[in-house]
């Protein structure tokens, strides 16, 4: 009959698969720990690097010019999403900006080893980039603001309550440097002063550079939005509420009676047009 057996089923088994044991299948290969943990650890360096491309980047305080909103050493995390979608900077938000024209010149800098270079390129740690500000937004395209003497800081020509502002601090600088000004921000730009008025060289003391001390929108590299570290100062950083009202626009600054005249315009043209056509 051959070399091949019949089971009692009728099936015909291989020589050697008679015993009636059931067959064991060869484990599938598995690779060690060791061996996938490069793999691991370059998914989350590349993840790191599209988060903080794309979303959110952590960036270290340096000085006191933000004071006492943000202390040196603070982290912040930074919004990079919105401004993907067309969102631009508004007023009262806390902005991390590049240098629009040397303004760190003079600085202090510090000196990164390459390992912490690597790790800030990737948003491991925050930045060490030593050519990017914070700042707070104060005026934005078509605003006028303005100091004079010790303040307060007019915008738009109203007074601006500013409780950010720190202690002891006035809210304008008396001096000859630039504490004194009346600046239109230009469309596509921001006037940008630090919390710690006394302590900030900020868009009032960059008035003789390329942009006149405004910052360009397309400089800006996002919303500081949250203290992440230390966790004792875990804070969120909203918009206050005196830059976030409706009037301070210079557009709301027409009183009732001249939108009252506005809206009145185009009805009595509409109805000297009726009277004249013919046969209406």
């Amino acid at each position: 009959m051959g070399n091949s057996a019949v089971g009692a089923d009728g099936g015909a088994r291989a020589d050697g698969e008679g015993s009636g044991e059931p067959r064991r299948s060869r484990p599938a290969g598995h690779r060690s720990f060791w061996k996938e943990l490069p793999i691991l650890v370059v998914v989350a360096l590349v993840l790191a690097l599209l988060i903080k491309t794309f979303l959110v980047q952590a960036f270290s305080i340096p000085s006191e010019s933000m004071q006492n909103t943000l202390q040196p050493g603070d982290r912040v995390l930074v919004d990079k999403l919105t401004p993907w979608f067309g969102s631009e900077p508004e007023r009262g938000e806390v902005v991390v900006f590049h240098d629009p024209d040397n303004w760190l010149a003079g600085e202090p800098t510090s000196h990164p080893n390459p390992v912490q270079k690597a790790l800030s390129f990737i948003g491991v740690l925050p930045s060490a980039d030593e050519h990017d500000l914070i700042k707070r937004v104060i005026g934005v395209g078509g605003d006028t603001v303005e100091c004079k003497g010790s303040g307060p800081l007019l915008l738009n020509g109203k007074p601006l309550a500013e409780p950010y502002v720190f202690p002891g601090n006035t809210p304008c600088t008396d001096d000859t440097r630039g504490g004194r000004f009346k600046v239109t921000v230009p469309a596509g730009k921001l006037w940008m002063m630090g919390d710690h008025r006394q302590d900030s060289e900020d868009s009032r003391y960059h008035q003789a550079d390329k942009n006149h001390g405004f910052v360009p929108v397309d400089q800006a590299v996002g919303r500081a939005f949250v203290i992440a570290w230390p966790l004792s100062r875990w804070a969120t950083l909203p918009v206050p509420d005196a830059l976030d009202r409706a009037g301070i626009n210079t557009a709301a600054t027409l009183g009732p009676d001249a939108l009252a005249l506005v809206g009145a315009v185009p009805a009595a043209l509409w109805r000297r047009r009726r009277e004249a056509a013919p046969g209406v």
